[in-house]
């Protein structure tokens, strides 16, 4: 029998569940969002700020498309659900019957309780609404004379490119001791912080924000740093201390939350018929050495495409294999596979290479007993996601791996290589003669 399955979210999670449903199903499907009439790629919006690209360019399906697939858009806010009677209320009037419910509501800019943090002039950086809203505070340097950015994550640097792009100098407000290091390894840490400040940015570590000044106009005049109580005159304030998941309408329904919307392996809530996907979506128990939460792009896309075989009658057990993430500092492009903490656990080991340019790294990790490959992080050089996921599920050693390196390197053959480099540098760290292989293109696609 064919359902209405509701879906509150046009993200990457909402929209890949309603193309995989109607994939395998004739279910009446609607998509709900108050953010955007047709689905956009979220990661894209720095490019339109940047100029790179119009805003069109990054919606990836025609407009036609949702109608010829049968799948209603709606646009509107969400204020209420009713789950006994399987009624949604909008904050615009009306309601809606679903049979199915799948929420996937995202993130939201988190905020802190900062004295002057909703002034005109300070923003998240997250939505299309954001991006709206940038423009309209920082359009160029005679506008915006000055912006902090508070918050040392992925957003907040993207943010810093964004306003550097157009000339406008940038302070960035960094709590940690070095940027980024609860994730990364000194390497890597040191390393951005270095690339961040020849991209003339003022990087200031190990501080945090006290207050954002009012102009007496209900706009940003400056903000205050707690451990200084140095002052900043400033036009924008760049509120990126991280996302949580945007929740806020289920708090008054029975839906069982934490941080997110609480779900088992196959994404189910408490609530019959009522599903979570995507960055609002909290694992009761964390899988494998994963977070709860992840609000990263291809988990909540491969949670859809298990929940759409489970809605459709194969009931599937979300499954996200071996970790895997990308990002961009700046021009430096960052990979990494598997698992290599900030700083190692006991069994663990760790090999790292840096270019004497100090724009190239790898950093491995590797059990140091048995030498089974654990994790790679790679900056400035682009490797190939299939062969680190091939080698995880191997458990290969590590000397398997680097004499295999030029396998994985994703750049054409007349670029720089830099792998017997690297060899030679843990044989004399570790006492070995590997020798690297000959790259095997027969070998990286014989699955093909």
């Amino acid at each position: 029998m064919d359902e209405h399955i509701v879906i509150i979210g046009n993200g990457i999670s909402g929209v890949t569940l309603a193309r995989h449903v109607r994939k395998l199903s004739n279910h009446r499907i609607t998509i709900i969002s108050a953010e955007s009439e047709y689905f956009f790629s979220r990661t894209a919006l720095m490019y339109i700020y940047m100029g790179h690209m119009k805003f069109e360019n990054t919606q990836p399906y025609e407009d036609w498309f949702w109608k010829k697939n049968r799948i209603n858009l709606k646009q509107g806010y969400v204020e209420r659900i009713e789950t006994d009677k399987k009624t949604l209320h909008f904050a615009e009037g009306g309601t809606m019957t679903y049979d199915k419910l799948v929420l996937a509501t995202g993130s939201k800019p988190n905020k802190f309780g900062w004295p002057g943090q909703d002034l005109d002039g300070a923003q998240g950086m997250y939505s299309k609404q954001d991006l709206e809203m940038l423009e309209k505070n920082a359009p160029n340097k005679d506008i915006c004379k000055h912006a902090v950015i508070v918050g040392g994550g992925l957003i907040g640097i993207e943010m810093a490119e964004m306003l550097r792009s157009r000339d406008i100098p940038v302070t960035f407000l960094v709590r940690e001791n070095s940027f980024w290091n609860g994730v990364l390894p000194s390497g890597e840490s040191e390393m951005i912080n270095r690339h961040i400040k020849e991209h003339h940015i003022d990087l200031r570590l190990g501080v945090n924000l006290k207050e954002i000044k009012d102009d007496g106009k209900g706009r940003v005049k400056s903000i205050v740093i707690q451990e200084t109580g140095e002052e900043i005159p400033c036009n924008v304030v760049g509120l990126t201390a991280g996302v949580s998941p945007n929740i806020d309408f289920i708090r008054e329904t029975p839906i069982e939350i934490g941080r997110g919307i609480k779900v088992d392996r196959y994404l189910k809530t408490n609530i019959a018929d009522v599903f979570a996907i995507g960055d609002c979506a909290e694992q009761h128990e964390s899988i494998g050495e994963r977070r709860p939460i992840e609000a990263v792009w291809y988990t909540g896309r491969m949670m859809a495409e298990a929940l759409a075989r489970t809605i459709c009658g194969t009931p599937t057990m979300y499954n996200p294999g071996h970790w895997f993430n990308s990002a961009k500092f700046l021009d430096i492009e960052y990979q990494t596979y598997g698992w290599i903490w900030a700083k190692p656990r006991e069994n663990e080991a760790r090999f790292y290479w840096e270019h004497a340019k100090g724009k190239k790294c790898i950093h491995i990790n590797y059990d140091k007993n048995t030498k089974e490959f654990i994790g790679i992080n790679t900056f400035g050089i682009r490797m190939r996601h299939e062969m680190f996921d091939k080698w995880l599920t191997e458990k290969q050693d590590v000397e398997y791996v680097l004499k295999h390196l030029k396998d994985a390197n994703f750049d054409p053959e007349f670029y720089s290589q830099n792998e017997e480099e690297i060899l030679e540098k843990f044989n004399a760290e570790n006492g070995t003669n590997l020798k690297p292989l000959k790259k095997s293109w027969k070998r990286i696609f014989a699955k093909a």
